[in-house]
């Protein structure tokens, strides 16, 4: 199979395309060929300085993927060889992510992918969105007539939070820079808020008339202090990286943090599906290049800019 390998750490050169054998499905495992794989910020640490993912060389990254089931380990229920599905791979020890023509995954965090929706879409959704919902529904369980402080509503995380939150019925307040604000309000924003500005925090609390926000999630890291003083007193924090600076009203104000790391399992995916396939969640593809070009869509995850989901495609 074709595959976008790398066997070093490093910039987005280190790339090589090798021909190699296809995995073969273990007991409870499925194969799966590849059609279309997202690219995430993770990809790009790892490929950096990966060692702390303790995967060997040589490796294949990527932990979005859709595709077309191939073949059925032993022990296989409810999947069928054919079926469409969508699902993000482990990371952890896992030389076989979804820069290739096929991966191999436990059928336990694989779900049907949404009919309504293109591989392509559907390649950008189980990462990020499995985060978002995560943050939003499981941890924060934001509720109809809330308000909801979202950091970073512009990246791929906050992109689906901001979605979520308003299908919970939520008020929503996003951060980002000025350019981004025309998105944050397309994706349902009530408010967007450059995230750069000094007085942030004080338009927040204007923005709830001093009440402050019941519930603020943080997607883009160092946001934790700033969220402990505008959150109301007993509201909740969600984190998707470790918190730091001076989290004192954390306890005077009796709020909750959560610290969010995403677990793999198709059960999330089967409960945010219904969104997509009613269209009150939608996919921000920003670009699609052929797998060949993946050291590209590096390029623009070491960068740090651009908006939505950067898709590989990878089969037909």
């Amino acid at each position: 199979m074709r595959a976008m390998v790398i066997t070093r750490f490093g910039g987005p050169d280190v790339f090589e395309q090798q021909e190699t054998a296809p995995p073969t499905p273990g007991p409870g495992e499925v194969l799966v060929r590849v059609i279309a794989s997202g690219t995430n910020p993770v990809d790009a640490k790892i490929r950096q300085a990966g060692t702390w993912a303790n995967i060997p060389f040589p490796a294949v990254l990527g932990y979005d993927v859709s595709g077309v089931i191939d073949a059925l380990g032993p022990g296989v229920n409810g999947f069928n060889i054919g079926d469409e599905v969508f699902y993000t791979p482990e990371i952890f020890g896992n030389p076989n992510g979804s820069y290739a023509e096929y991966t191999v995954a436990s059928a336990g965090i694989v779900a049907h992918k949404p009919a309504n929706l293109s591989h392509v879409e559907a390649a950008g959704i189980p990462l990020a969105g499995g985060t978002a919902w995560e943050a939003i529904v499981r941890r924060l369980n934001v509720r109809p007539g809330e308000t909801v402080l979202i950091h970073g509503g512009a990246g791929g995380v906050g992109s689906f939070a901001i979605q979520f939150a308003k299908a919970a019925g939520a008020r929503v307040i996003a951060t980002a820079s000025k350019a981004n604000h025309t998105a944050l309000h397309e994706l349902g924003a009530d408010v967007a808020i450059d995230y750069r500005d000094p007085d942030a925090a004080d338009q927040v609390t204007r923005e709830t008339a001093g009440r402050g926000v019941d519930a603020a999630f943080d997607t883009a890291g160092g946001n934790v202090p700033m969220s402990t003083l505008v959150v109301r007193p007993f509201g909740r924090i969600a984190t998707i990286l470790p918190p730091t600076g001076d989290l004192s009203a954390l306890y005077t104000k009796n709020q909750t943090l959560f610290g969010t790391f995403l677990t793999r399992e198709g059960a999330r995916l089967r409960e945010m599906a219904p969104l997509f396939e009613r269209g009150q969640a939608k996919v921000v593809v920003d670009a699609v290049l052929p797998l060949e070009e993946v050291a590209k869509a590096h390029e623009r995850l070491d960068s740090g800019h651009g908006r939505g989901k950067v898709i590989l495609q990878v089969g037909r």
